[in-house]
């Protein structure tokens, strides 16, 4: 080895031998010789926390449905003629025996008249062989008349009498032609588009008719729930009448209150689902046919401990929320749910009132982690448009 070469490596070993005696003096700097005592591991873990609280929560099953016309018809004509006058307004509300269109009457008032006619003709003739009758059986007594005249006219008085009948049921049939010619509304409700022009010719044999009359109050809901549910829902029914409300298809905005009419008298094999029928008064019209809703039926309503939805999380053996303790730190406690609704849900056995569960961040929490609670953000929405309106001013 030559001589530069031993320099260095001497020049090296120097070096090396300094450093160790001054990392010996001053101490190995803790950030390299043992782990820093700030962790993550350590570290309080910053999540959401909400409080436990008892109350009163109401079950119910919610499925979709569609609202359905309580009564719906077709309104039309049953006579030949042309339409004299379209008596509605598209889009009218109608009552009971409102006059809607008018057919052309003046063939079916002739046929009237004519049936008059015929009785009066017949009338006669029975008052006139009722006379003869009567002369008749004047006359056989003093045998100026035979039996068998009497007979004859007898028969003949009854003839007149069944023409007379006869007369009555064409006079009869003759006003409900006519009557006809009046189309008036079956039911009270909402007219929708016309179907029909004035001054068309109609007959009674059209397939199609003048306009559909809808009833929109009271209104129908068909719903479908799934068939497990079925039984709660009949044992809930004993003795009283379950309320069922209706809401929008995102099941936030509520339209209608009303209850349930009937359970379908069979489950769809198909989907295992069963039908039922709620009915609501609609009288402020925001429920629509064909509209779809999300139709909630109250079964009941229970008391007990209500948390945040959210703070429920899922684990091998069920649900679980981690609840805080005094030391702020987080224990898993298993817990039931009964029921959910609009972010809360009813737990039964686990928690209590007033303890503090976790609501967010649960995804850093461990058995026993120590945690620091942070403002929602809602509430750090709040403080800073607070703070930016206290720096306006």
């Amino acid at each position: 080895m030559s001589f530069p070469k031993l320099w260095i490596a001497g020049l090296s070993a120097a070096v090396v031998a300094v450093s160790g005696i001054y990392l010996w003096r001053e101490g190995i700097p803790s950030a390299v010789m043992k782990p820093a005592a700030n962790t993550p591991a350590a570290r309080p873990v910053p999540v959401t926390t909400g409080v436990v609280k008892v109350q009163e929560f109401a079950i119910s099953r919610v499925g979709l449905g569609t609202v359905q016309a309580y009564n719906t018809v077709t309104l039309k004509v049953r006579v030949d003629g042309e339409v004299q006058k379209i008596a509605f307004r598209e889009g009218q509300d109608v009552q009971v025996g409102d006059v809607m269109a008018q057919i052309d009457p003046r063939p079916y008032e002739a046929q009237l008249h004519q049936a008059e006619a015929d009785k009066a003709r017949d009338e006669a003739l029975l008052t006139n062989a009722k006379l003869d009758l009567e002369r008749y059986s004047k006359l056989v007594v003093k045998e100026y008349a035979t039996r068998q005249s009497v007979d004859t006219q007898q028969a003949l008085v009854a003839q007149y009498q069944a023409a007379i009948a006869h007369d009555q049921a064409v006079i009869d049939n003759a006003h409900v032609q006519l009557g006809y010619t009046t189309i008036v509304s079956p039911l009270a409700g909402r007219t929708g588009i016309r179907l029909i022009d004035q001054g068309n010719i109609v007959h009674a044999s059209d397939s199609g008719g003048l306009v559909v009359v809808t009833q929109l109050a009271p209104i129908s809901v068909i719903f479908t729930l799934p068939q497990k549910h079925l039984p709660e829902i009949i044992e809930a029914m004993q003795g009283k009448t379950l309320a069922v409300s209706a809401y929008d298809q995102d099941d936030r905005i509520k339209l209608a209150d009303g209850r349930l009419e009937l359970i379908d008298n069979q489950i769809d094999q198909g989907t295992g689902s069963i039908r039922l029928k709620a009915i609501f008064q609609n009288l402020d019209g925001r429920l629509w046919p064909g509209q779809f809703v999300s139709a909630r039926l109250l079964l009941s309503v229970r008391r007990g401990p209500v948390v945040p939805e959210s703070a429920l999380q899922s684990g091998p053996n069920g649900s679980y929320a981690f609840v805080v303790g005094e030391d702020s730190k987080v224990e898993p406690h298993p817990v039931r749910i009964v029921a959910s609704r609009n972010g809360e849900a009813l737990i039964e056995g686990g928690l209590a009132a007033g303890e503090t569960v976790v609501v967010d961040g649960h995804y850093k929490l461990r058995p026993g982690a120590r945690i620091v609670t942070t403002a929602t953000p809602s509430a750090a929405a709040r403080e800073r448009t607070a703070s930016t309106a206290q720096g306006r001013e």
